[in-house]
C-alpha cells in the first residue's frame, strides 16, 4: 500500500508541477503589444496635439491629476474595496513617472494593466475600457505624454491595500475573466456615426466603469451593449450613476439626442444639470469634444434599449403645489428651503435651475444620488471657462438627517415621483462617508 501510494503521487507531482509553472508564467508574462520594437516616437506637434484631444476623451486628467498641483503628477487617493490606492505619476519624468516607457510599455500599460516587468495594475485604471483604444489612439496618446506634458519630479505613493490582498499576480486572473482585449472594431450593419458613439463610450469615455453594475469580483457585468446590464446604471462612491439607456424613469427615455448632446456640452439641459463626479468630467472632458463626437455619442446611447420591467411604470407630471401640501413630513422645508430654485410646482426654473420632477435621483429606487447632494452640495459647473453663478448649497449643517430624509421622502413622491422614501439612517451613514464639495470649481490643465 505504502508503494503505491508514492507512485500515485509521484504522478501526481509532474501535472502539479506542470501547473504551477504555467501559472506562474501566465501570471508574470508581459503580453503582445503591436507596438514591440518600435522606436521612441519623435516629436510630432500634429501627433501630440491629437494625443491631448485623446487625453481628454479618457479623462486622464481626473485621476493621475490634483488641484493645485502638477498636472499627471499622481497623488489622487482612490478608495476601493480592499482599502486606498493611489494614481501614478504619469509624467514623462524618468525616475518618478513613465519618461522610461517604449510605446509597447505605455500600450501594455493603458489597454492591458500591465506595467514594465509584468507588474499587473489594479483595475481602478479603466483598462478593460481603455482595451478597445485604436493602435493610432494609443500611439497619440503616447506623444502627448512624452511630448506635451512637463516631467514632474514626484514619487509615487503606496496603497493601503494589506497583506496578502495587495498581491497583484491574481489580477492577471481576473484580466482573462473579465477584461476586454481587442480594439474596438466597427459593426457593418451599423453608419460610421454610429459606430463613433460606440468607440468613445465603450472605449476612451469608459462611461461603464461608472454607470454599468458590477458583479461579485467587481467586475463591469457587460463591457458593451451585447450585455444588458451595460450602462443599465450603478451605485459608486456614495452616487449613483443612472442609466444611460433608453430607460424612461432612470435612463435617457426622455431625452432626444439634443438634449443629450446638449446636456453634454454644456453640463446641463432642459432635464438635468451636471452634478456630483459627473461634474469633475464634464470640467476637464466632456465639454472639450467635438462637437460630431458628442453627436455620435447621443446617436449611440439613443440606440441602447431600456428594460420595462427592470425600470417600472414611465413617469407622468402630476401637477401639485408644495404649499397644497404642508400636511406631509417635508413639505414645509421644501417649501423654505428647496422651493426658490426648484419650484413650488418642482419644474425647476428653464436649465439653469434643474426639475426634481421626474429627475432621476427622484425616480431611482437608491436615493445615494439625493441625500449626498442634499448633504454636501455640488462643485461649480464651469462652461467654456466661466463658472456658472448657481450651485447647490451643502445643508448638512442647517438640516438634521431626520429632516434631510424627510424632505427627500417628499421630493421622492411628489409630482407623479415614484421613488419612495428615504429613511435617517440612509442619511447618516453617507454623512459619516463624504465631505462638502468644494464651492471652488475643479479645472485641471492639461500641460
Amino acid at each position: 500500500m505504502t508503494h503505491r501510494f508514492a507512485r500515485t503521487a509521484g504522478w501526481l507531482v509532474l501535472p502539479c508541477l506542470v501547473a504551477a509553472g504555467l501559472l506562474a508564467w501566465y501570471v508574470t508574462r508581459e503580453p503582445a503589444s503591436p507596438f514591440a520594437g518600435t522606436p521612441i516616437v519623435a516629436s510630432d506637434p500634429a501627433l501630440v496635439s491629437r494625443g491631448e484631444y485623446v487625453a481628454r476623451l479618457a479623462d486622464c486628467v481626473a485621476c493621475h491629476s490634483l488641484p493645485d498641483a502638477r498636472p499627471f503628477a499622481g497623488g489622487l487617493e482612490m478608495a476601493t474595496p480592499l482599502g486606498a490606492i493611489h494614481a501614478t505619476n504619469i509624467t514623462s519624468d524618468r525616475d518618478t513617472g513613465i519618461g522610461n516607457y517604449s510605446l509597447a510599455d505605455f500600450d501594455r500599460a493603458v489597454r492591458q494593466g500591465v506595467a514594465p516587468g509584468g507588474r499587473r495594475l489594479y483595475p481602478a485604471m479603466p483598462y478593460p475600457s481603455y482595451a478597445k483604444l485604436s493602435d493610432d489612439d494609443v500611439k497619440a496618446l503616447y506623444a502627448f505624454f512624452m511630448h506635451g506634458v512637463q516631467p514632474a519630479r514626484q514619487a509615487n505613493l503606496a496603497s493601503d491595500i494589506p497583506w496578502p490582498l495587495n498581491l497583484r499576480w491574481p489580477i492577471a486572473l481576473w484580466n482573462g475573466l473579465f477584461a476586454a482585449n481587442t480594439p474596438y472594431t466597427d459593426k457593418p450593419e451599423q453608419d460610421a456615426q454610429w459606430n463613433r458613439g460606440a468607440y468613445l463610450v465603450q472605449g476612451p469615455g469608459h462611461c461603464g466603469s461608472c454607470h454599468t453594475p458590477r458583479g461579485l469580483a467587481f467586475n463591469e457585468k457587460a463591457l458593451d451593449d451585447s450585455g444588458k446590464p451595460f450602462l443599465a446604471g450603478a451605485l459608486l462612491d456614495g452616487w449613483y450613476a443612472p442609466s444611460l439607456r433608453a430607460d424612461p424613469n432612470t435612463g435617457l427615455g426622455r431625452w432626444s439626442e439634443a438634449d443629450i448632446a446638449q446636456f453634454l456640452k454644456t453640463g446641463r439641459n432642459r432635464h438635468a444639470v451636471v452634478f456630483g463626479s459627473m461634474t469633475e468630467a464634464f470640467n476637464n472632458s466632456l465639454q472639450f469634444m467635438h462637437d460630431e463626437d458628442l453627436a455620435a455619442i447621443a446617436r449611440y446611447l439613443k440606440s441602447l434599449p431600456g428594460d420595462p420591467q427592470r425600470d417600472g411604470v414611465p413617469w407622468q407630471y402630476q401637477a401639485e403645489s408644495a404649499t397644497a401640501r404642508l400636511d406631509r413630513p417635508g413639505a414645509h422645508t421644501y417649501v423654505t428651503r428647496c422651493a426658490t430654485c426648484h419650484g413650488l410646482d418642482g419644474k425647476g426654473q428653464a436649465e439653469w435651475m434643474p426639475p426634481l420632477a421626474g429627475a432621476t435621483s427622484a425616480l431611482a429606487k437608491e436615493a445615494a444620488s439625493a441625500i449626498n447632494i442634499t448633504l454636501n452640495g455640488s462643485q461649480r459647473v464651469v462652461t467654456a471657462g466661466v463658472p456658472d453663478a448657481y450651485r447647490m448649497p451643502a445643508l448638512r449643517e442647517q438640516l438634521s438627517d431626520q429632516e434631510i430624509a424627510e424632505v427627500l421622502s417628499f421630493v421622492r413622491t411628489a409630482w407623479g415621483n415614484h421613488g419612495g422614501a428615504v429613511n435617517a439612517q440612509a442619511v447618516g451613514k453617507l454623512r459619516e462617508h463624504t465631505d462638502p464639495a468644494s464651492s471652488s470649481p475643479i479645472i485641471l490643465h492639461m500641460r
